[in-house]
């Protein structure tokens, strides 16, 4: 019997329509896994494993008549902020340990409707705002690749289930690189959607209607198909608020030869570790080898750090509409602290604290701005290649709040937050970017890459992530899960 553990979840869904194994035995398989292997990295903290088995053999006797659907009998998790009908949704807050979801999140509906089999939940950060995934309620999750290591926030226990081969696909949520970290530091593939392109209803604390601006669902997986699968099956807009649709175009490019590329390795303002910058720099000298046309100065023209001070502004106000009575008063206190002449990410953070609607729709209208630069930027070019975060994994890093928090990268300390660059300088205007691995550190820690494209160029960078997979670098399990 092919062993299924690490094969991609279009590949499982093709062995299973052929009868290689049946959805229950490809289900048991990884449900195994999680129970001889988890213990290590604590990544699926939710298991719905009996309502997943009921699943499975429904499945099974529609395979015998011949009814199958794109992502049939795939096992897949999903981040703990997701509804999964009976079991709580706690967001890593101790006082939600005992909620309980009524009816599963709108995207697990979609995927269960794809064909999908999803059989637990994964660990988070507390209220989703870490690169580190650990809380009171579920404790921490380590990375695959180095127990010692975070895989990842805030959709962290999704990319080390992945990576670890418990779960054949995942769906996650970004809205300050927390899809696209956890794939990078788990050498996994990711995709941030373009904002409003996936309906997010169900991955909430409490009931809402609206859409959190820059806050986006989307797929983990171990290949760049599988994230085209996944998005397919979640895309659309809410049915209870809006019947229309978007149409995605198709790849602006089907060859590397045919591909205009923009390469951002560095940032002289954004301290980006030296082996991720060499990288990416060495994935550009090879496309265009290929044939691609490659530039490694062009960008965006508008000014680098006050487009990411904008992206901070747009986040804190972004989270504020979730944020408790004490964070705030906590942001008020610290705002007081800071000398007036700070512009650090945390200070720019700090003073949007009880920021008016007025100044907020100035800052959007700026960020509309930035998103015309955007589109005529990418006129010229099909993506742009930059980093997913200034460094591989970190190491589990605990103490304090985020704020008070530091790390060194190339010799430098300086603030965790600052690491938002990367992550915000795209996503704070709404681009898609698809996450492939590239390489590994002399560590061996993962490296990824952040496919950047245009405003639903969304066929574009998964497109082109799957160029990658196959020309330069696939997914590679980490040692030791066999």
């Amino acid at each position: 019997m092919t062993d299924p553990t690490f094969l991609p979840a279009w590949r499982l869904a093709e062995l299973i329509r052929g009868g290689a194994f049946s959805c229950l035995e490809l289900l048991d398989h990884c449900i195994a896994r999680v129970e001889r292997l988890d213990s290590r990295t604590n990544a699926v903290v939710v298991r719905d494993f009996d309502r997943a088995r009921e699943r499975a053999r429904a499945l099974d006797r529609q395979r015998k008549d011949g009814r199958t659907t794109p992502l049939f009998g795939v096992p897949m998790t999903v981040k703990e902020s997701f509804n999964l009908e009976g079991h709580p949704t706690t967001w890593g807050y101790e006082q939600q340990r005992n909620s309980v979801a009524h009816e599963d999140a709108l995207a697990v509906q979609r995927l269960t409707a794809a064909g999908a089999i999803v059989f637990g939940k994964t660990n988070v950060p507390v209220g989703l705002a870490d690169w580190q995934s650990f809380n009171p309620v579920y404790g921490t999750t380590s990375n695959p690749w180095n127990l010692a290591h975070t895989p990842g926030g805030s959709s962290g226990g999704s990319a080390a289930a992945i990576a670890a081969g418990f779960s054949a696909l995942e769906i996650g949520s970004d809205i300050g690189g927390s899809i696209r970290v956890p794939a990078h530091y788990c050498g996994v593939f990711g995709h941030k959607p373009s904002w409003g392109l996936c309906s997010g209803r169900g991955q909430s604390l409490i009931p809402t209607a609206g859409t959190t601006d820059i806050a986006v669902i989307g797929p983990l997986a171990r290949s760049a198909r599988d994230l085209s699968l996944a998005l397919d099956a979640i895309a659309g807009a809410d049915p209870l608020q809006d019947t229309g649709s978007v149409t995605l175009p198709p790849p602006r490019a089907l060859r590397l030869s045919d591909l205009r590329v923009a390469v951002w390795p560095s940032q002289p303002e954004q301290e980006t570790d030296a082996e991720t910058t060499a990288l990416i720099d060495a994935l550009g000298e090879f496309l265009e080898r290929e044939g691609a046309t490659v530039s490694r100065t062009a960008r965006p023209e508008f000014h680098v750090t006050e487009a990411f001070h904008l992206y901070v502004r747009l986040l804190a106000a972004a989270l504020s509409g979730r944020a408790t009575e004490e964070f705030l008063a906590k942001m008020r206190e610290a705002k007081a602290r800071r000398a007036a002449d700070d512009m650090s990410a945390d200070a720019v953070f700090e003073r949007t604290v009880d920021m008016t609607h007025r100044e907020w729709l100035h800052l959007n209208e700026h960020r509309f701005k930035i998103r015309r630069i955007w589109g005529q930027f990418f006129r010229d070019w099909d993506v742009l290649l930059c980093p997913v975060i200034s460094t591989p994994a970190l190491a589990h890093m605990q103490q304090g709040e985020t704020w008070e928090r530091q790390t060194t990268v190339n010799g430098r300390t300086i603030p965790y937050n600052e690491m938002l660059f990367w992550p915000g300088i795209t996503c704070g205007f709404h681009l898609p970017a698809s996450v492939a691995p590239i390489g590994v550190s002399e560590k061996g820690l993962p490296i990824g890459v952040q496919i950047v494209g245009p405003f639903h160029g969304d066929r574009t960078t998964l497109h082109v992530a799957e160029l990658l997979e196959k020309h330069w670098r696939s997914f590679v399990p980490p040692a030791g899960w066999d």
